[in-house]
């Protein structure tokens, strides 16, 4: 099961208390006191594992704790340190505060363990206090107590490219057929109920990395639907394709104002991320004039070379100077594979 969003309980382990003990031993007279400080307790550390795609680990549990730290014992034995608890966690997950949802750290690529909470420290035992004073103390510290902290743990895939379209737009075919990705294909809507990573290889050892998501729908940052559940996947994003369905009852115009006005209600941040648009099943398509409508409508001409004969490039639209407009504007047809290679080199360009 896919699980991207769970709330947790972490305690860091208590500091064991310190030992009152005097030495006892025949022919020692006046031995002192020699009780051992207690242990301290065991952090939290947070690790990734590349193992993990996904929080199902969770489910199910929710309260993780460190060891105690051991209690001080005769002879200056310091009582032994609480064992530290090692969580692990897929990359990309972020640990927010579930109180005051303030960010405590974002993991993307780190090797390293990262301790989130300290255990609490061991106590002295009345060895420390003696004195000139005081030869003879018959008290020791209690351990400190660990630290405790509720969290949010939040998956957002790492990906350079994201796919956003509505449902049945032709997402996981076209993710399938550029990518090594095999995600559930069917010709109807909400196939996609999980998000899909797809490594994209180019000539040579380079590639990128391509998030198909659960299509979106009107409404969607208001809750309806199960796109906007999964649009965090996406912010991390480098660049986002929108896939217009040129067969689709929905008038391609209206499908790209509709998900441009959801991605600005989500986020702003996504909103301005750079773009292009894909048109896609256009093998399908039997009025041509459904996809110059679309260039005039976004103030683009349409430059047609051919659209059933060969899959040369045409309707391609390249904007470097204006940020609030498409990088590019592409026709495709995942079936038959029409300008998909043209495809994947507008996406790289526009991610270097």
């Amino acid at each position: 099961m896919f699980v991207d969003c769970v709330e947790i309980f972490i305690f860091s382990g208590k500091g064991g208390a310190g030992a009152v003990s005097f030495r006892r031993e025949k022919f020692v007279l006046n031995g002192g006191p020699d009780g051992g400080d207690g242990g301290d307790g065991g952090d939290v550390y947070f690790v990734i594992d590349n193992n993990a795609d996904t929080l199902s680990n969770f489910r199910g549990k929710k309260h993780y704790r460190a060891q105690n730290g051991q209690p001080g014992m005769p002879k200056n034995c310091t009582g032994k340190r609480g064992e530290d608890l090692i969580i692990k966690i897929p990359a990309g997950t972020i640990l927010y505060d579930a109180q005051t949802n303030e960010v405590i750290y974002d993991f993307t690529n780190q090797t390293q363990k990262v301790k989130i909470l300290s255990g609490g420290k061991g106590g002295f035992g009345n060895a420390r206090f003696k004195n000139s004073v005081n030869q003879r103390p018959t008290y020791a510290q209690s351990g400190l107590a660990g630290e405790e902290r509720h969290l949010r743990l939040e998956l957002k895939l790492i990906a350079d490219v994201g796919l956003v379209g509505y449902p049945n737009v032709g997402k996981s075919t076209l993710i399938s057929t550029l990518s090594n990705a095999r995600p559930q294909i069917a010709n109807y809507e909400f196939t996609t109920l999980i998000p899909n990573l797809g490594v994209v290889d180019m000539e040579g050892y380079q590639s990128f990395v391509i998030a198909d998501i659960p299509g979106i729908i009107d409404g969607a940052s208001e809750g309806r639907g199960l796109g906007i559940e999964f649009l965090r996947h996406i912010e991390r994003t480098k660049f986002l394709l929108f896939v217009i369905d040129s067969t689709n009852y929905r008038e391609p115009f209206l499908q790209y104002q509709n998900l441009r006005a959801e991605l600005q209600n989500f986020s702003q941040n996504l909103y301005e991320r750079k773009y292009g648009i894909v048109l896609s099943k256009v093998d399908s398509l039997s009025d041509e004039g459904v996809l110059q409508d679309f260039f005039e409508k976004l103030g683009v001409q349409y430059d047609k070379k051919s659209i059933f004969g060969s899959s040369s490039d045409y309707g391609i639209f390249v904007q470097n100077e204006d940020d609030t407009k498409p990088l590019f504007i592409l026709p495709i047809a995942s079936v038959s594979n029409l300008n998909l290679k043209t495809l994947k080199y507008l996406v790289f360009e526009a991610l270097k």
